[in-house]
């Protein structure tokens, strides 16, 4: 009985229950719905389930609200509705809040110098692009149009940009950013600058190009890609479009670039000298092309440090064509940016505020005239003289850079097999002496295994700087004098006026009266401090004392390797005295035709007993010969009697 009773009240529950209509969820079908009404999301019951779902489950919101907007609703005017719901007074968000919450999806970081960037993701790609710069800027505004359907306002967008940039610099992490070359972990990265942002990895075991390095890069205004490598190659197939004259000049080049392709300076300056013709501005660019395009790969040397600084920070080579002189400004900024150093200028519409520059740079200069005649930078440099091209050689530019687009790839490929040697053979590479470049010279040398024989760098490299001491003592009238002067001597002691009317008596009075004479002792002294390196490297060594109670300034001139410093000459007795009017003369003329008692420099490859002679190793031989060259060098040079020079005493 109870059995019956308990069954008839349930009937009457689950007939309720069967006849109740379903519950669905508001937002159910609302994008259809949208599509068909674009007021169908302004509906209170939805608006009301919109206000909630955004509270509870953000990222639900934000894809249902996109594919609102893709339906044709108005997103933001539905964000201002649902403000209106919540009792915010009807105050939606701003432009600069959407622009902020855009850029939300931009992995925010900074650079040593402060510098704010943004990695963002572009099909299924990464790019690196600084926060102030066009590029994130276009992005931005992109990502705003896309779910507003408007533009932001000039003033929302730099609003967004203050404090986007001041979350890189509080909340990112510091990262390096590199222009076309970078290194992390002992391998090297090189960006091919194609649209996918690809590059090539680098280390002791070979090189592949990857989709996604771990280092990052940024792409200036101009830069263009990069032919991606291909393995294989003849470094000869170069020499067909530069024009060399030989073997030496060519292992220079090779080695040159080989320097570009490291992530680190020093880089010495590839100087180019030659009469019209010769195809110095086609060669500069084929290099440039090789290494590091532009669709402005030549330009004109800059006149101010900020010009280059621009420049500098803009590309990783960089190529002046028809440089017709340097200015003693330039010459040591070109200085700086071969082995390294920092520049600064004043940041634009401040008073206090900086930008930072602190790197080397790779930098070809052409010119008709031999235009390096101060040491400082020589001794960084590697000097190159192009032979005028006959006619019946001459090929039309189209046709030359078809040829060379078509061996482009390989080229580079071979190059970089040469890396993949230098870093495998680099920690274990020495040299018998380390010049001024120490660094490139022994990366060349540990690359040069992949191309050629051991020691034919150091051969080609020796040889080039011996004649780079020659002509920037022939270029310079004080070095000049000197030279002619200690033509018939071995010693030379007094002051800087004294000397400053011998070397006038030897150069002559067209010379002294020229602008480039110094025009006071003491500007003669800065002149000679500047021109002893490459004198001391003819044999020719000048120091500085201070004599005598009174500690009078003198200047002590040596020649044939006899040492010219205190420290190291010890006592010894006074040579003779002559008078001023007996002082012998060096020749008619300017005297720079005679060549004076010349020992061997550091790196000359002739005997110290034939003055002025200089070997040159057989580039396809390896470096024993040299060697034995070299044993000949290390004989010590007869010694002159003592009293075959005169000394000058205030």
């Amino acid at each position: 009985m109870s059995s019956e009773i308990e069954g008839e009240d349930l009937n009457p529950i689950v007939d309720a229950i069967d006849a109740a209509e379903e519950i669905t969820d508001p937002l159910d079908g609302l994008v259809e719905k949208s599509a068909e009404d674009p007021g169908a999301a302004f509906a209170p019951e939805i608006l009301e389930r919109l206000v909630a779902l955004k509270a509870e489950d953000r990222a639900a919101f934000e894809a249902l609200r996109a594919k609102l907007k893709k339906a044709g609703c108005r997103v933001t005017a539905l964000d201002e509705a649902m403000a209106e719901e919540t009792g915010d007074g009807g105050r939606g968000p701003t432009q600069a809040d959407i622009l902020i919450d855009l850029a939300g999806g931009a992995e925010l970081f900074h650079s040593a110098d402060g510098t704010a960037f943004a990695d963002i993701m572009i099909n299924d790609h990464r790019e690196t692009w600084p926060v102030r710069t066009k590029g994130f800027r276009r992005w931005l505004a992109r990502q705003f149009f896309e779910q507003t359907s408007g533009a932001p306002s000039s003033e929302a967008l730099q609003s967004a940009l203050n404090v986007i940039e001041a979350k890189a610099h509080f909340d990112g992490p510091e990262r390096s950013v590199f222009i076309r070359v970078g290194g992390l972990d002992g391998r090297l990265y090189l960006d091919l600058g194609d649209d996918a942002w690809r590059a090539v990895e680098i280390d002791a075991t070979g090189w592949r190009v990857i989709d996604q390095p771990p280092v990052r890069f940024r792409r200036a205004a101009g830069m263009q890609p990069l032919a991606v490598p291909v393995p294989g190659g003849s470094v000869g197939t170069l020499r067909a479009f530069l024009n060399v004259q030989s073997d030496q000049d060519f292992v220079l080049v090779v080695a040159w670039a080989l320097a570009c392709l490291r992530n680190r300076g020093p880089y010495p300056a590839l100087v180019l000298s030659g009469e019209q013709g010769s195809a110095k501005s086609t060669f500069s660019a084929i290099l440039r092309a090789l290494l590091d395009p532009n669709t402005a790969p030549l330009r004109a040397l800059p006149r101010e440090d900020r010009d280059l600084f621009i420049a500098a920070r803009n590309g990783h080579v960089l190529a002046f064509d028809n440089v017709s002189g340097l200015p003693a400004w330039i010459s040591d900024t070109l200085c700086r940016l071969a082995t390294g150093g920092g520049f600064a200028v004043r940041q634009l519409y401040t008073d206090q505020d900086e930008v930072l520059f602190d790197a080397a740079r790779p930098v070809i200069l052409n010119g008709i005239e031999d235009i390096v005649t101060r040491p400082d930078l020589a001794d960084r440099a590697v000097f190159l003289t192009l032979e005028p091209i006959p006619e019946m050689r001459r090929r039309p530019e189209a046709e030359l850079w078809a040829a060379f687009e078509a061996e482009r790839a390989h080229i580079l490929g071979v190059l970089l097999d040469a890396v993949v040697e230098g870093l495998k053979r680099l920690p274990d590479t020495h040299l018998p002496k380390l010049p001024r470049m120490a660094d490139f010279a022994l990366w060349a040398s540990a690359c040069e295994t992949a191309i050629w024989p051991a020691g034919t760098f150091w051969s080609a490299y020796c040889g080039n700087r011996d004649d780079a001491v020659e002509g920037v003592i022939d270029a310079d009238p004080v070095a000049a004098a000197v030279r002619a002067v200690m033509t018939e001597r071995t010693e030379w002691t007094g002051t800087a006026s004294d000397l400053l009317g011998a070397l006038g008596e030897a150069a002559g009075e067209r010379i002294t009266k020229s602008k480039t004479w110094p025009d006071s002792p003491r500007a003669l002294a800065g002149r000679l401090r500047r021109a002893a390196t490459f004198l001391r490297k003819i044999g020719i060594d000048i120091g500085f004392e201070r004599e005598g109670r009174a500690r009078t300034r003198t200047i002590r001139i040596t020649t044939a390797g006899k040492p010219a410093s205190p420290e190291t000459r010890g006592a010894q007795p006074s040579a003779s005295s002559a008078p001023p009017a007996d002082r012998p003369k060096a020749g008619s003329g300017n005297g720079f035709a005679s060549r004076g008692l010349r020992t061997v420099g550091e790196f000359a490859g002739g005997s110290a007993g034939e003055p002025g002679a200089t070997v040159r190793a057989n580039m396809l031989k390896s470096n024993a010969e040299a060697d034995a060259d070299g044993a000949d060098a290390s004989r010590p040079p007869q010694s002159a009697p003592e009293n075959a020079g005169w000394r000058m005493r205030l």
